[in-house]
């Protein structure tokens, strides 16, 4: 299992990539994991202005669907479109191909309580 050092972790299992003043967000190899085969990603947040917590859309796996929540607030400014043909890329690439949303960051302090890998690390092992 993959816990890059560059993101930050949310306990729901989102990842954020920050790139100066926009964000990548996506699920993490653990989430992808224990979804098992994706099917489906569905995401129509494009444009919206969401605050940490809420819900950008939901993958869709063989046995279950579940929502994906904001790990941080901001504007989606682009959806990965490449995850309607493809949302297998979840599963096989979950922190590259498999990125969700790409959004502006609206209160970067939020970031603050975000966990680092070794804290996620620790979350999805207690």
């Amino acid at each position: 299992m993959q816990f890059p050092s560059n993101l930050k972790y949310t306990s729901d299992h989102e990842w954020l990539r920050i790139e100066g003043e926009f964000a990548f967000v996506g699920i993490t190899d653990f989430a992808q994991g224990e979804l098992g085969d994706i099917v489906y990603v569905d995401i129509s947040a494009e444009g919206e202005t969401l605050g940490q917590g809420d819900i950008f859309g939901s993958v869709e796996a063989v046995k279950t669907v579940a929502d994906l929540f904001m790990p941080v607030s901001g504007e989606v400014v682009e959806i990965n479109t490449n995850l309607n043909d493809s949302p297998e890329s979840v599963n096989n690439d979950p922190y590259g191909n498999g990125w969700m949303v790409k959004i502006k960051l609206t209160n970067s302090t939020e970031i603050d309580g975000l966990m680092d890998a070794d804290a996620y690390k620790g979350c999805i092992n207690a």
